[in-house]
């Protein structure tokens, strides 16, 4: 029997040693690639939870309890510095459900563009004499309202148009005028505002077709503004059309009152004794008014309001602040009262200390000294009067001290309660409409902060009359209406550009707050028949609203200085 060859010593050798080594080196491979595994696993573990709950706060974008947050964060001391923007208001940001209020009729629709009324069947039959008006046009041909629908379609593209009226005839045999009710597509609220137009009407010899030449400007149209003249029985003529000043209709500036004593004691209130708040900047009053709203939200009471504002020295003409201000001057109390439980406080008061006096059992009060009292313990409180008293230094005697700490996560701000006045809306939308709707903004900040080197190094430079006209050049077209949104008190200091845009500032138009316009006589009957200032505060609230409208729009602390918004280092 032949025994196999011997295996080579060496080799043999080198084969054995590998295989001792081979478990030792794949047990150490397999424990580095595990641990590796396993940390990769819990880190993506970790990013997973934090992506799932963190969820980062989009106030203009989202609902009122992230602008709360959003505000709680940039305030985390309890102090305010002082501010000359406008904060944004309920319909800047929040989506009304219109049909809560009142009916929408879009005219906009694109079958306007496209379609319309199409009649050629009863052209190609009868020709165009169906439309043979001579030398004056029936403006009360319903194909004549159908042509002025598309014109504005096609030509106020950022319009919804929601009614029209009848056209009647204008001053011309071409011309017919026209009245509607409208709002800009970027105004998120309910709110109707009128136009009424002059537009030239021809029909066309080859389509048979009404047509509009060309439209003149805002509230031309004035025979469409004018009511109709009324049959007089003895003469058998009518009477002589007579203009007269409209009041806007929308607006109801009443106070809300209790009524009986009955209803006074069946009812629950919360009552806010003026604090420190009083007379600070306007941003820092809505912070605590939202407050002090909110929480008499969550309590379920009636809010006691001081209709009372103090206007803060940063918005008036003197830099002294001045008492005395009404609260509907600069927002919309019509929809306040419609959208929260308010009372007045004069009228409160009245009712309180007449119940008092002709009752022996007086009215239960509770009375809660310290802003450390929170709401959640106020929930179950039966007394008709919940009386929060603010005899404090600052900042404890501040009324948004109530919904810091723990109240924050019960108390939200109606931020959807409170809307800009009417009045100073109808004034955006009369600056906008001579505008035709189309027109580019730009904000330019200047004023105390432009004199600030330490703050603002570049700012005075950067907005300087030759440097806007070498950024405004790369970012709007030449010959565009361009309106201009400061507070620069010059009125000429933008004249270098004038060489380039169809400059608008808002002096040019302060024709509709002077002592003839609509606005002068609804505030003096509101200010016990004195005269209003248009104050800065009125001013920087149009100007906001009248560049949010414009189609481009360009920022000081975006687009044409490096400085920061709040200062060196804070961007």
């Amino acid at each position: 029997m032949k025994l196999p060859p011997p295996a080579n010593t060496a080799g043999g050798g080198a084969t054995i040693l590998l295989d001792s080594a081979d478990p030792i080196g794949q047990s150490l491979i397999k424990l580095i690639s595990n641990f590796c595994f396993s940390f990769f696993v819990f880190a993506v573990l970790i990013f997973t939870v934090v992506a799932i709950t963190y969820q980062p706060p989009d106030p203009w974008l989202s609902s009122a309890p992230a602008l709360t947050r959003h505000f709680t964060d940039l305030i985390p001391n309890s102090t305010f510095s002082e501010d000359s923007s406008v904060l944004n208001t309920g319909e800047d940001f929040t989506t009304i459900a219109v049909s809560e209020f009142a009916p929408v009729v879009d005219v906009n629709a694109s079958s306007l563009l496209n379609s319309g009324i199409n009649d050629d069947d009863n052209n190609k039959s009868a020709g165009c004499g169906v439309r043979d008006w001579g030398n004056v046009v029936n403006c009360s041909d319903p194909t004549v309202l159908v042509a002025i629908q598309r014109f504005n379609a096609r030509v106020f593209k950022s319009i919804l148009f929601l009614e029209y009226g009848t056209p009647v005839n204008g001053s011309k045999g071409d011309e017919c005028d026209v009245a509607w009710r409208f709002r800009n597509k970027r105004e998120k609220s309910w709110r109707r505002y009128r136009d009424f137009r002059r537009f030239k009407v021809r029909v066309d010899e080859e389509s048979c077709e009404v047509k509009v030449g060309d439209a003149s400007g805002w509230h031309s149209g004035v025979n469409a503004r004018r009511p109709r003249g009324r049959w007089n029985a003895t003469t058998g003529m009518r009477s002589p059309k007579v203009a007269v000043k409209e009041k806007d209709s929308e607006i109801n500036d009443t106070i809300v009152t209790i009524g009986s004593d009955a209803a006074f004691r069946k009812g629950r209130y919360l009552y806010y004794s003026r604090g420190g708040d009083y007379c600070k900047g306007m941003n820092h009053y809505l912070w605590s008014f939202l407050c002090a709203l909110g929480e008499a939200q969550f309590l379920n009471r009636t809010f006691v309001m001081d209709l009372s504002v103090c206007l803060a020295g940063q918005y008036t003409p003197s830099g002294k602040d001045e008492e005395g201000k009404d609260f509907r001057f600069y927002f919309d109390f019509e929809h306040l009262k419609k959208v929260a439980s308010i009372v007045d406080e004069g009228d409160f008061l009245r009712d309180w200390k007449k119940w008092d006096k002709n009752h022996k059992r007086k009215v239960p009060v509770r009375k809660v000294p310290t802003y450390k009292t929170t709401p959640m313990q106020l929930k179950k409180d039966k007394s008709t009067i919940v009386w929060r008293q603010f005899d404090g230094p600052e900042p404890d005697n501040y009324w948004y001290r109530v919904c810091e700490g723990k109240a924050a996560t019960y108390i939200q701000r109606p931020w959807h309660a409170l809307w800009k006045s009417k009045r100073l809306m109808n004034i955006v939308t009369e600056i906008s409409g001579k505008m035709d709707w189309d027109f580019d903004a730009v904000h330019v900040v200047r004023g105390e902060k432009a004199q600030n080197k330490e703050l603002w190094p570049h700012l005075d430079d950067d907005t300087s009359p030759d440097a806007l006209v070498a950024k405004l050049q790369g970012i709007i077209l030449p010959w565009r209406k361009l309106y201009i949104a400061t507070n620069e008190p010059f009125y000429n200091y933008f004249d270098k550009l004038r060489s380039h845009y169809k400059v608008h500032l808002l002096d040019d138009y302060n024709y509709l707050w002077s002592n003839t316009s609509e606005w002068y006589n609804e505030t003096r009957s509101l200010n016990n028949g004195r005269p209003l200032e248009f104050d800065n505060y009125m001013r920087v609230e149009v100007d906001t609203e009248v560049s949010y409208r414009a189609k481009t729009r360009v920022e000081t602390f975006y687009n044409l200085t490096k400085d920061c918004k709040d200062g060196i280092n804070t961007c």
